[in-house]
This record gives C-alpha cells, sequence and structure tokens, in this order.
C-alpha cells in the first residue's frame, strides 16, 4: 500500500516562496511518475506539474511554468515543489499524486498553501 505524505504548506505573502515536499512510503517510488494538483476554494482540482521515473522529464501547467520547480529524490523517497514568486491565484489545497506501473493513481491528504497579497 503506497503512502504519500506532503509537508510544507502555510501562509505567504504575494511574491514570497514555500517548498512543498512529499514523502512516499513504496518501494518502488522510483519507478513511478509523480505529480502535483491543486484544488483551490470553489474550484475543481488541476493539474500543478509532474516528473517522470524514467528521464525525470517535467511538465508544468502553463499557469505555474516559470514560477514552480518541481523535482524528486530517489534516494529519500521524496519529491518537491518548489514554488517561487506566489500569487494569490495559487491558493488551494496542494496534493501529491503517484501513478504506478499498472496506472493506479494515489494521493496524498493535500497541504494548505495561502497566499496574501
Amino acid at each position: 500500500q503506497v503512502q504519500l505524505v506532503e509537508s510544507g504548506g502555510g501562509m505567504v505573502q504575494a511574491g514570497g516562496s514555500l517548498r512543498l515536499s512529499c514523502a512516499a512510503s513504496t518501494r518502488t517510488f522510483s519507478s513511478n511518475n509523480m505529480g502535483w494538483y491543486r484544488r483551490a476554494p470553489g474550484k475543481e482540482r488541476e493539474f500543478v506539474a509532474a516528473i517522470t521515473w524514467s528521464s525525470g522529464s517535467t511538465n508544468y501547467a502553463d499557469s505555474v511554468k516559470g514560477r514552480f520547480t518541481i523535482s524528486r529524490d530517489n534516494a529519500k523517497n521524496t519529491m518537491y515543489l518548489q514554488m517561487n514568486s506566489l500569487k494569490s491565484e495559487d491558493t488551494a489545497i496542494y496534493f501529491c499524486n503517484l501513478r504506478d506501473r499498472l496506472l493506479i493513481d494515489y494521493w496524498g491528504q493535500g497541504t494548505q498553501v495561502t497566499v496574501s497579497s
């Protein structure tokens, strides 16, 4: 059973930075694609960023390109999301996602990010 635990959320002023972490309890962390999603108040969950297991290729939503950076440390079974130049519209609950080789999705419980203008 895969467990994902996010941390690093909080409240920050516009223009500030936060780094989210996602710790995964799986022996196969390094062979899974992973990503971050978010759900803003009153909105559907949306894709933020993803990173592949094989090459470490990354993909970002247009709204965060150039501001957010996704990365992973396979030795620590941890994925990160560095968020810079935060905007009020980045306020959301951020969720960690892992998709295994069977294309089964696992989700963390989410961490709240609040950006004040």
